[in-house]
């Protein structure tokens, strides 16, 4: 089973995703620069939104990326109630970790130098963990276990891979990592593939950057004059957002669990709805919610993004604006390319204002929707 998830939103002036030079990112669609946020940028919002924490965080069903497992592999080290010796003696190996396939030479100069036996001492692994909370205890002790077999001084020089094939693993039992996937280059983490895909969203619209000067004035020097000068890009897009879950890769990366794969999926919508990329929201306040959201679910496996309906940029006129000409568009293009391809997934969709789409459910609100949705997903397999 499919499920697919369409929105048009409408951002005031805003610069919610900054490229290398701090601009809005930006692709070239139809021929046209666009106004873009990256799927990176979405998800990341989705996972961080409140929708998420209130569904799973107490739950333990979200994970945490992050270089800083040594922290947390030490906090769980004393549960376990080790001694500080082999809290320290592990906690220095863990860094290495994800390095286990480095060439010689590749690894960051003076990583093979000893670390320094303090408490604030911070160590980092080479590359991003994405880890679950019910991987961390199996993983701690399954280190201390094999510290334990090798002993102090050969634990020190065991090499790393060794120690990586030891390891149990456990299968993330987590939400995000279900949803999202986990790639790393280690033995000690069971690579997922994600069970949702996310485009970056696109501007409906042609770009027009704009760019923002301003001073800033010393409260107490009574000078005249700016006490520093600056300059920020930022732009106003009609966005077309995509995103699709499978359903059976989603259930099997959560072991089966159907009640929390249906929970995902509504906490899905729900996010995928509200939350808002972070980015330059302190100067820009851009907090706007979708005009347009449509919902698709289909037994066939044949994800169809509809970003081709703006390849041609819409254009605001006099009585019709950006996002009426977006929905239009959308609405149209669906109708056709519904019936070159016989696609027939069940639809409901909510709207701001009135919209006519042909084979679709009219709903009047989100919780609404997140009820259609709900009586179709699965309550088995």
């Amino acid at each position: 089973m499919l499920i697919q998830i369409h929105m048009l939103q409408n951002y005031a002036p805003a610069n919610l995703n900054r490229d290398d030079t701090g601009a809005p990112k930006t692709a070239v669609f139809g021929g046209k620069r666009r106004g873009r946020i990256s799927s990176q940028c979405i998800k990341r919002s989705i996972r961080r939104s409140e929708a998420f924490q209130k569904a799973f965080k107490e739950s333990g069903l979200l994970g945490t990326r992050t270089r800083r497992l040594p922290e947390l592999i030490a906090e769980e080290l004393r549960r376990l109630e080790a001694d500080e010796e082999a809290i320290r003696a592990i906690v220095e190996r863990v860094p290495e970790i994800g390095r286990e396939s480095a060439k010689k030479g590749d690894e960051d100069e003076g990583a093979d130098d000893e670390v320094e036996e303090t408490a604030t001492k911070e160590v980092e692994t080479k590359q991003l963990i994405f880890i679950a909370p019910n991987e961390l205890p199996v993983l701690a002790a399954s280190l201390l276990e094999i510290y334990r077999k090798l002993g102090a001084s050969k634990w020190k020089k065991a090499k790393i891979d060794e120690i990586a094939k030891e390891l149990k693993t456990e299968l993330p039992r987590s939400v995000d990592i279900a949803m999202f996937g986990r790639m790393t280059t280690s033995a000690a983490f069971e690579d997922v593939n994600a069970a949702v895909q996310v485009a970056h969203a696109i501007s409906t619209n042609t770009l027009e950057q704009e760019f923002d000067y301003y001073t800033a004035v010393d409260d107490i020097s009574r000078e005249t004059g700016a006490g520093m000068i600056g300059d920020v890009a930022y732009n106003s897009s009609t966005y077309y957002k995509y995103l699709n879950v499978h359903w059976e890769s989603l259930v099997n990366n959560l072991g089966g669990d159907t009640a929390t794969a249906c929970a995902a999926v509504i906490a899905l919508l729900e996010a995928a709805a509200t939350a808002h990329p972070s980015g330059k929201q302190n100067s820009f306040a851009a907090f706007n919610l979708p005009d347009f959201i449509l919902v698709e679910v289909s037994q066939r496996n044949l994800p169809v993004n509809h970003a081709n309906a703006f390849l041609k940029p819409v254009r605001e006129s006099y009585d019709c604006d950006l996002m009426t000409a977006s929905i239009q568009a959308l609405a149209g293009y669906i109708e056709k390319v519904s019936g070159r391809y016989n696609l027939n997934p069940e639809r409901a969709y909510l709207a701001m204002d009135e919209v006519t789409l042909s084979g679709a459910e009219p709903v009047s609100s989100l919780v609404d929707l997140k009820e259609w949705l709900a009586e179709r997903l699965p309550v088995e397999g």
